[in-house]
């Protein structure tokens, strides 16, 4: 993911590739890594997904800070 974390509580992604390139990057990464490992499993590039999140103690996310 391309996000831009500089300001408000909400990343930006129109810094990111378009679709179809993120897709065939997405291809790329996924034969590369089974290439090198027996099983790697995938799910639909680009889908809706619905995340049930039960959070159990602190989180950490680093941010890069740039000037």
């Amino acid at each position: 993911l391309a996000a831009d974390t500089r300001s408000g509580n909400r990343p930006g992604f129109t810094g990111a590739a378009p679709p179809a390139l993120g897709e065939a990057l997405y291809d790329r990464f996924v034969a590369d890594a089974r290439a090198a490992h027996p099983v790697v499993e995938t799910g639909r590039f680009g889908a809706d997904m619905q995340v049930h999140l039960v959070n159990d103690g602190p989180v950490t996310i680093p941010l890069r800070m740039t000037a």
